[in-house]
């Protein structure tokens, strides 16, 4: 069998594992969420379902168990936990919660375990002692117990793309995060694929019953779709979870960089404080909290070494040829350089028992204080103009 017959299974069971594979870090933080929890136990049930179906892995399966077609009930298991998985994410998703909502999630949860239960019934009580790998639908559509259980897991899904379909449809109007309605698109097209899917399936299983020869439905327009929902609803609940978080990550990281000057020039100062001690698999949000955490503590030791005059003269010659916010960062990194200095020539300008604290003027504007630092030649001119004035003045 030709390896590119298995690309367009491949394709969507790599994007899927691909997203779980981003999930399970979150998934291990924070594994009490109920919604982190169902959206990768989503992931992973949709995963599963396309790794089983694979031809290649129905024939493993199949040799590897010694039973003929055993990987049916394992793969329709998988899709009916899926499908269940995904009513109750989107119930959450439109839901407060609430105790009405947890006892339909809990009903959904029941009655999706039951049928599951249900598929493994009716396959050991079927004889399908054929394998079959593309067929299995039309060729033991009219065989008993194989019959109900072919039957079982089509309306199953089917009633889960309706549901989810009409509920997504109400939903659609009324949200207006853009990403979240980016989702719900991704949703509504997915959930869609597979009621095509099932029509397709259910087509060609009533033609079976009649008499009539339409498998082509089931083997060869059915399958596509079924890749395609399970793209698309993996997509509808990853984006707007994963975009905002991406987002953040992208503004995150910006900070952390922002910040390095600064904090480069405050490590020579001993900590105010203990400071927060994170591994190196802390999420980048902990890590800028912990370089923040680091330069507010050194600003408190700097404290009575900072020369308010110096900022303030300082940000009156900068406005000179700088904007507002350019010409504080860089009358506030002069000032705090100043004050590291005089640190280590432990020459305090004010006393040691009740030293002002540092302003918002200065803790307020960290970020582009610590960029201009990244640029000493703006602060020097400054300095310079500084220094000329405070000589003119001294000799006026």
């Amino acid at each position: 069998m030709s390896p590119s017959f298995h690309i367009p299974y491949a394709v969507p069971t790599v994007l899927l594992a691909l997203a779980l594979l981003i999930k399970l870090p979150t998934f291990l933080r924070a594994w009490r969420d109920p919604e982190v929890r169902a959206t990768t136990l989503l992931l992973f049930w949709a995963t599963s379902a396309l790794v089983v179906i694979i031809p290649v892995n129905i024939e493993r399966l199949n040799e590897l168990t010694g039973v003929p077609n055993i990987a049916a009930p394992w793969a329709y298991s998988f899709l009916t936990a899926s499908c269940a998985t995904g009513l109750t994410m989107i119930m959450r998703w439109r839901e407060e919660p609430s105790q009405r909502r947890r006892r339909r999630i809990r009903r959904i949860h029941w009655i999706y375990a039951g049928i599951i239960a249900a598929l493994w019934g009716t396959f050991a009580l079927a004889d399908a002692p054929q394998a079959r790998i593309y067929d299995l639908d039309t060729y033991y559509a009219s065989t008993p117990w194989m019959r109900e259980h072919i039957l079982l897991y089509l309306l199953a899904h089917l009633v889960s793309c309706l549901t989810a379909v009409r509920m997504l449809w109400k939903w659609f109007h009324e949200v207006e995060n853009p990403w979240l309605k980016t989702g719900v698109v991704f949703l509504q097209a997915g959930f869609s694929s597979g009621l095509v899917f099932d029509s397709a399936k259910l087509t060609a299983v009533t033609a079976r019953w009649c008499g009539t020869d339409w498998d082509w439905l089931s083997t060869k327009a059915a399958p596509p779709f079924a890749l395609l929902e399970a793209a698309l609803v993996a997509f509808g609940f990853i984006v707007p979870q994963a975009v905002p978080a991406v987002r953040r990550g992208i503004l995150d990281q910006g900070e952390y960089l922002r910040l390095r000057p600064l904090w480069r020039a405050v490590r020579v100062l001993g900590p105010a404080a203990a400071p927060a001690r994170f591994g190196f698999w802390i999420p980048l949000d902990l890590r800028v909290v912990e370089r923040q955490q680091r330069i507010h503590d050194a600003l408190r030791l700097l404290s009575p070494y900072f020369d308010a005059d110096l900022f303030h003269t300082a940000y009156r010659e900068a406005t000179i040829t700088h904007t507002e916010s350019r010409a504080r960062a860089i009358a506030g990194a002069l000032a705090i350089r100043d004050a590291i200095a005089r640190y280590g020539a432990k020459t305090p300008v004010h006393g040691k028992a009740d030293p002002p604290h540092i302003g918002p003027e200065v803790t307020g504007h960290l970020s582009t204080i610590s960029a201009a630092l990244y640029r000493p030649r703006s602060i020097d001119r400054v300095r310079r103009r500084v220094a000329r004035t405070e000589s003119l003045n001294a000799h006026a």
